[in-house]
Parts: C-alpha cells; sequence; structure tokens
C-alpha cells in the first residue's frame, strides 16, 4: 500500500535521547537530560495529588470538553470558556489548526528555523510552506509580513522561539497583526510564556480582543511540569474555537491530564517560584558563558543556545559521555551551537564542568 505522496519526504519527529538508553549505551549511572526543555523542579504537589485521586476513575471516559478545566482555566486567564480549545499538548492544536484551515494548495509563513511541527502538519494537508529567515535568531517580522500572499491561510510565530530563545515585543507583535490581512490566521505559540521576566512580553490576551484572527497557543507540558500527561491548549476567538473544535478528536485529553491540569492552575505559587529558579538559572549560566567567551541568543524561556565555537556534533558526543543530554545544534542547523535546558543550580553547575571539559578536549576553535 502506497501512502500519500505529500508526506512520503517528511521526517519523524526525533526527540532527546531517553536518560536511560544513554546509560545502557556508555555504562553510566548518573545521567543529566538538558535537551526537552522539562521543567527539573517537576510538577506542583497538588497535581499529583490529583493525579492519584483520578486512579479510581482509570475505566472511565474523559470529560470530553473538558468543562470543569475550561471554566477554571478561562477564569484564570481572564477569556471566556467558548475561547479555549484543548489538545494532547499544544502540538495536538497545531494538528487541529492544520487539519480545519489548509487545502492542498493553500500557502503557510513561518521562520526558517522554528518548531518543526508547523511545517510537518502544514505539508501533510498539502499546504506550501513559506520560510523567512531568522533575524539574529529572532523572528523577522517585516520579513514574514511582506511573503504573506492571497493564498497565505496561517501564520506561524513562535514566541520564545524554539530553538533560540529568542523573543519578539508586545508592540511588534501589535504592530503586525494591524498590517496582516483580517482573513489570514496568526497563530501566536507562546509555549514558553510563563517563564517571562520582562514588561516587553506580548500581551496575546489584551490583542484578541481587537484581532479575531489571532489564536494563542500553551501548554502544560513546561512550566507546569506535565509533559508526560500531553495536555496544552489555544486561546482564539469562539468562531475559530468552533471551526478547530470541528476536526478535534473526541476524548482526546485524558482524565489525568485534565485532573493535574486542573490542580496545577490553581497552584501559581509553584508557577512563580520555578519562573525565579529559571530566571536565576539564567544568569548563572549566561555569566559562566560570558566567562568562557562564548556568545548566546538572549534567553526567554527555559533553554539557551550557545556557540561553542566548535563542531555541535563532536560537543554533543563529548557531553553524552560525561552524561550529559543536550540538543546539538548540528540537528537543527545551527552547526556550532547547542541548545541546553536550564536545570537546577546542581544540575547547571555540573553541566559547566562538563562542557569545560569537552570543550577542553576538542581543542581550540575550528
Amino acid at each position: 500500500m502506497q501512502p500519500k505522496k505529500n508526506i512520503v519526504h517528511l521526517p519523524v519527529y526525533q526527540p532527546g535521547k531517553p536518560i536511560e538508553e544513554v546509560k545502557r549505551e556508555l555504562g553510566l549511572t548518573e545521567v543529566i537530560k538538558l535537551a526537552s526543555n522539562e521543567n527539573p523542579f517537576g510538577c506542583s504537589e497538588k497535581a499529583k495529588e490529583a493525579i492519584a485521586s483520578e486512579i479510581a476513575n482509570t475505566s472511565l471516559y474523559p470529560d470530553g470538553g473538558a468543562v470543569e478545566l475550561t471554566a477554571a482555566l478561562a477564569e484564570h486567564l481572564g477569556v471566556e470558556p467558548n475561547q479555549i480549545i484543548f489538545g494532547a499538548g499544544s502540538d495536538e492544536v497545531i494538528l487541529m489548526i492544520s487539519r480545519a484551515y489548509f487545502e492542498a494548495g493553500d500557502e503557510t509563513v513561518m521562520a526558517s528555523h522554528t518548531f518543526p511541527q508547523y511545517k510537518h502538519n502544514a505539508e501533510i494537508e498539502g499546504a506550501v510552506c513559506i520560510e523567512v529567515p531568522l533575524q539574529d535568531g529572532t523572528h523577522d517580522l517585516e520579513a514574514m509580513l511582506e511573503a504573506i500572499t492571497e493564498r497565505t491561510k496561517v501564520v506561524w510565530i513562535c514566541n520564545p522561539n524554539n530553538p533560540t530563545g529568542t523573543m519578539v515585543t508586545h508592540e511588534q507583535i501589535e504592530a503586525f497583526m494591524k498590517k496582516a490581512p483580517s482573513n489570514v490566521l496568526v497563530v501566536l505559540d507562546e509555549a514558553y510564556a510563563e517563564y517571562n521576566t520582562t514588561s516587553e512580553y506580548p500581551d496575546g490576551f489584551r490583542l484578541l480582543k481587537t484581532y479575531p484572527n489571532l489564536i494563542l497557543l500553551r501548554t502544560f507540558s513546561k512550566i507546569y511540569g506535565l509533559a508526560s500527561l500531553r495536555i496544552g491548549y489555544g486561546v482564539g476567538h469562539p468562531d475559530v474555537i468552533r471551526s478547530i473544535n470541528q476536526v478535534r478528536e473526541p476524548f482526546n485529553t485524558s482524565r489525568f491530564g485534565q485532573a493535574a491540569a486542573l490542580a496545577a492552575v490553581k497552584d501559581q505559587a509553584f508557577i512563580d517560584r520555578c519562573r525565579k529558579e529559571n530566571a536565576a538559572g539564567i544568569r548563572y549560566l549566561t555569566g559562566e558563558f560570558d566567562r568562557m567567551g562564548l556568545s548566546y541568543y538572549p534567553a526567554h524561556g527555559n533553554f539557551i543556545m550557545v556557540d561553542v565555537k566548535r563542531s555541535a556534533a563532536d560537543v554533543f558526543n563529548g557531553l553524552l559521555r560525561q552524561g550529559f543530554i543536550v540538543r546539538g545544534g548540528h540537528q537543527l542547523d545551527f552547526p556550532t551551537k547547542i541548545r541546553v535546558t536550564v536545570g537546577s543550580q546542581e544540575q547547571n553547575e555540573k553541566f559547566i564542568r562538563a562542557l569545560e571539559n569537552v570543550l577542553a578536549e576538542i581543542g581550540v576553535e575550528a
């Protein structure tokens, strides 16, 4: 049997190497994974309690409409319940947007180096992807505006951008929305928004009140620490959410995910602590990179892309031998850069020692 012709060239998503696999391959007893931007502090204790309480209901289907969670999240965000849609991670919301809006031959605009699932899902639906080069690791919004044509259906903006960690400001996004055609859906992916510590970060919920062609994506996988439960969401105009809901699979989020997310939303003290710890980790790591003479992109999420001035593949493999899993830039089209998740202070200090050892082993700059 032959699959659809437009998917045969698509790469299969490659996640970071699992900890147990690295231990087994290299004979290590301790491995620290700083590759997938997971929360090193885990999740809220209240979320753990909620998960445990759901075990008795394992045989029951979840609430297909996630009504209780929707109501709590709407109140927390200051939006209406009919403005929210949930998915199995924000990845599934990306899939649903693509399924709902793209027909073969439609165009979609995105950055050249950004979250790969935008392109992946658009191409599955037969859309043509127009990729605009980043400018110093950041979305070039003016060039993205120029790339919009009468065939453009969706524009994707990842903010902070993955993998570079850079950010576009509220002023820049607002200027973009003023110029973007009202019949083009603009997806503002804010998976790392809760890590923000700057007043310049876009207030997407304020922009939603003016621009019905805007949708925000967020997730419980990052700062909330619920990555294994796969639950994320989109927030937009009720008409946009209704269209996306028409292609949503029934029961697409689990009872455990809904219960944990509901408890997590109500524990903002945990989120505040994680935000502060992450900011301290960024200050520590960038300070160490400065000391080592390594440049890096400004970090606005919970990860940093740093130029190690050597083969990213060599540094990646060297760090693996030291017991650290990072993202090698050779896998992301950044041949001398690596992306490292901000860990706990102990993990960060161990990582810096390992990185210094690896760079010394490899030698001088290429």
